[in-house]
């Protein structure tokens, strides 16, 4: 188990190539200097690797007076012989477990050695001055799942999976933070956080061979401050080191969603603008430390999530319609407040259309993209309690209107007016929908837009698709082995949720056979309204 303090670096301003030209010969002497090291290092471990198997060697001659050299490669050759039959798992495993030693020696030998201060000089990272430490703990196994989490033991031998370290970190104070998660619904790592988070977006994969060996360890996550916040963090996937911290310019804070371009290079984050209280879509460069370089009007007010479509170059934005305040969650225009569905040209910001919903406290909250370019759309009614509207739309470009989906009965009460989380399978037409004050998850089917099924789960919020590649479904069921959601609540909870193909192709509803299998694996944690795929 590696456990690794890392610390945010600042947001980096622009600089001219005048002014960073000593820095660069800095860091070039700097890391001529590693280099030396790291021979020097390699150097004495073959040295003391030869040493060793001479004493080792001079050990056997005594006790089997012809024992050879040879003895030492014919046992290296074997071992390779066997690497064929050892599980893909394994090799991933083993994979992973190298790639963090080798970050781990990078943050060692070389980002705790130098650190930017943004106007080109290089400084030692002991006098950067840095407000927040993050406290990484990770053990080598592929995270397929990232989620928030609203409270979790400070205790790092929380990851041990075992009685003794759980009771342990029941006596540490819980703190807010990320974690990474596996196919076995374990924690791979977790990372403390200075304040409760919301959203998590995970950078897009450019190449689809490395798509299918898992090569998508190394990209970044961006973890969203819980709005209203005035930061994001930047994470690596693999292993939850916090690379970057960003702030929001002055008059700005962020509503807790954002998302990527397709190529991964352009980071998109929804806005406000604490002046006039207008939604504004800020743009920032990936490949330049997440440097701000424009933004769009949202075309509403507090936009809240944003997806991009399938096209990659339309954003659709979900404009809840609600003013709040920089320093507080207030709520300041409940009456007049103004919804939208708005879809906008990533590249210029402007208008390709805007449609609102029935009811003007319909406000439009979270969103899911299916790959047919239809947008999933899950609602927050502000209204009274006794109103019954629906609470999860779709929308295709070119629609004039929503179109809900059905429940029996016409029972939306059932979600309490709230949605949290929208999922969607788009290879088998299902849609997951969360409520934690409803305290459910419900399937639909995309085919009819009906309701499969609603699982009762307290305090449910986050919600991902489980990828085939993941597998993780119970062996004994394989008529839903390939598909299904992961469902995460604020109990501590990872469920999953699968479906009935063959019941649910029969559509016999006197079928007293389950509809919908759901095992849960227990935590001890709290996790948070948002749980994303590593996909």
């Amino acid at each position: 188990m590696h456990i690794i303090d890392a610390t945010p670096v600042q947001p980096i301003p622009e600089t001219s190539d005048k002014s960073s030209g000593s820095g660069n010969s800095q860091v070039k002497e700097v890391t001529k200097q590693l280099a030396n090291e790291l021979l020097v290092t390699s150097a004495l471990t073959l040295i003391g690797t030869g040493a060793l198997v001479g004493i080792h060697h001079r050990y056997r001659k005594q006790q089997h007076p012809d024992a050879s050299l040879q003895d030492y490669v014919t046992g290296i050759r074997s071992q390779f012989r066997v690497l064929p039959s050892v599980s893909r798992r394994q090799l991933s495993r083993l994979g992973n477990a190298c790639q963090q030693a080798t970050i781990a020696w990078q943050h060692t030998y070389y980002n705790d050695s130098l650190a930017d201060d943004g106007s080109g000089r290089v400084v030692s990272s002991d006098t950067t001055n840095v407000s927040t430490a993050h406290t990484t703990t990770i053990l080598p196994r592929p995270v397929y799942w990232v989620s928030g989490v609203a409270s979790m033991p400070k205790n790092n031998t929380a990851l041990q999976d075992t009685d003794d370290a759980q009771a342990e970190g029941d006596n540490n104070v819980n703190d807010f933070g990320v974690v990474g998660i596996d196919t076995d619904r374990q924690i791979v790592w977790q990372t403390t956080m200075p304040e409760r988070v919301h959203d998590i977006v995970v950078q897009p994969i450019i190449n689809v061979q490395d798509k299918h060996n898992n090569v998508a360890q190394s990209r970044d996550v961006v973890v969203m401050g819980r709005r209203p916040s005035e930061r994001f963090w930047v994470l690596e996937a693999a292993t939850g080191q916090v690379k970057a911290a960003i702030n929001a310019l002055d008059n700005r804070h962020f509503y807790g969603h954002a998302c990527y371009s397709l190529d991964g290079q352009w980071l998109y984050v929804t806005e406000n603008d604490t002046v006039s209280l207008n939604g504004k879509i800020g743009l920032y460069d990936a490949h330049e430390h997440y440097k701000k370089i424009a933004e769009f009007d949202s075309h509403g007010i507090g936009p809240h999530e944003l997806i991009m479509h399938p096209d990659g170059k339309t954003l659709v934005i979900a404009n809840g319609g609600i003013k709040t305040e920089q320093a507080s969650r207030e709520e300041l225009n409940l009456d007049t407040m103004r919804p939208s569905l708005v879809y906008l040209d990533r590249y210029d910001g402007s208008l390709l259309e805007q449609i609102e919903p029935e009811h003007n406290q319909m406000s439009v909250r979270h969103l899911a993209m299916h790959d047919n370019g239809t947008v999933m759309i899950g609602i927050q009614f502000q209204g009274d309690k006794h109103i019954n509207v629906p609470l999860v739309l779709t929308h295709k470009r070119g629609d004039t209107d929503f179109c809900p989906l059905r429940m029996p009965h016409n029972q939306w009460q059932r979600f309490h007016q709230y949605i949290a989380s929208v999922a969607v399978d788009s290879a088998r037409n299902q849609l997951c929908v969360t409520t934690p004050i409803g305290g459910c998850a419900a399937l639909f089917d995309l085919n009819t837009y009906a309701l499969i099924d609603s699982i009762s789960l307290p305090d449910c919020a986050g919600a991902a698709l489980i990828a085939d590649s993941a597998n993780i479904a119970s062996k004994s069921n394989n008529q839903h082995k390939e598909s299904g959601f992961i469902v995460s609540d604020g109990q501590g909870q990872l469920t999953t949720l699968h479906v009935n193909h063959v019941l649910l192709v029969e559509s016999d509803t006197s079928n007293d056979t389950e509809r919908v299998w759901a095992t849960s694996q227990l935590h001890k944690m709290s996790f948070d309204n948002h749980l994303q795929a590593v996909l």
